[in-house]
């Protein structure tokens, strides 16, 4: 099982903990984590790009000129594609583009981007993380303290939302829950900062 430190918000060593192998030492399964983070980023499009196509465009209900004799090559409306303010040929529509994978999949995604953050070396466990007011400040010192990157991913145990409006200013760093957690965000994450409840809960749940 890979050992940890625990630190608390000052970038003191307060204790250590242990990580289970089945979630934080897996050999990390790249395809797999490279199919999750293309279906988050899927689900993720808003699908609202819209073109017209030849029939939808304004005019051209008439043929330019007759079909023989003039020279020109044949034509039977000024808005088909080959004309300006022609018509777009197999023009974008609205459409949903998201769709499911695989609960295990899923599962074995996430298993895989907590592991590499671990081989890497860049989980950082915290004791706790609360604040009692709203203070950016207090975020870039434990960082400061704890050597991070700004570019981090803070994993919290419940809801605090001082921490979450206190962190949504720092260029790169956004916050989430156990049961938010996903594998786009982790992997790109520069560092991964869990709370040691969080640690607790990822544990049971995905166990």
């Amino acid at each position: 099982m890979p050992k940890l430190k625990v630190f608390n918000m000052k970038g003191e060593t307060v204790g250590e903990i242990e990580l289970k192998d089945s979630i934080f030492g897996i050999e990390p399964n790249v395809p797999v984590m490279h199919e999750v983070v293309v279906n988050q980023l899927a689900n993720r499009r808003q699908g609202t790009q819209s073109a017209l196509t030849r029939a939808e465009v304004s005019g051209g209900g008439r043929k330019p000129w007759r079909q023989k004799g003039t020279g020109n090559a044949r034509q039977g409306s000024i808005r088909a594609p080959q004309w300006r303010h022609g018509g777009v040929v197999f023009a974008p529509k609205p459409r949903d583009y998201s769709y499911t994978l695989n609960k295990k999949v899923r599962r074995l995604a996430l298993k895989s981007a907590l592991s590499s953050k671990c081989q890497d070396g860049s989980i950082v466990v915290l004791d706790s993380l609360d604040l009692e007011n709203y203070r950016t400040k207090a975020i870039v010192a434990m960082m400061n303290a704890l050597n991070v990157s700004n570019k981090s991913l803070l994993v919290l145990s419940s809801v605090k939302k001082t921490v979450v409006n206190s962190s949504r200013n720092i260029k790169g760093c956004i916050t989430s829950q156990v049961n938010t957690l996903n594998v786009y965000d982790i992997l790109n994450a520069k560092n991964l900062i869990l709370e040691k409840d969080a640690v607790l809960k990822i544990e049971e749940v995905y166990v």
